[in-house]
């Protein structure tokens, strides 16, 4: 028994057609966000979650080399909450924060994040990152 295609609409056919190709239909990321790659100082590319986060990283890398901001760090996670295993058994896992940027400007900590959504999860964990640290997320 057989599926005979020309009788479905043309937008399930052109699917169809392009799982058979081996072509599957590229996702539309979840916020519409555009990946970007940019050249580290190693010479390895590093793909961005999004165009604004990447052209975040070339002000900061310009300002890195000027001098002007120092121990420039990527993607660097805070522990908000240690993770533990109840009486029952239940693991509950650790609530960590990843920062898009972290570096020290003036001798102070600088931890920045480029935002296009800002989330319930991530209006927390800010709350949680002041309250536990001291230190306010700069919204980019």
């Amino acid at each position: 028994m057989g599926l005979d295609i020309k009788r479905l609409g043309p937008a399930a056919q052109k699917q169809i057609a392009a799982k058979l190709a081996g072509q599957a239909a590229a996702k539309r990321a979840k916020y519409g966000n555009e990946k970007a790659v940019r050249t580290m100082p190693n010479g390895l590319p590093r793909t961005f979650d999004s165009q604004r986060e990447a052209r975040r990283y070339d002000e900061l890398r310009a300002l890195y080399e000027a001098g002007a901001i120092r121990d420039l760090r990527l993607q660097v996670n805070f522990t908000l909450q240690e993770g533990y295993v109840a009486a029952d058994g239940e693991v509950v896992r650790p609530i960590v924060y990843k920062a898009d940027f972290r570096y020290i400007k003036d001798g102070n900590i600088i931890v920045e994040d480029v935002k296009g959504v800002r989330t319930p999860e991530y209006q927390m964990k800010k709350k949680l990152m002041q309250e536990r640290f001291c230190i306010t997320i700069m919204e980019i």
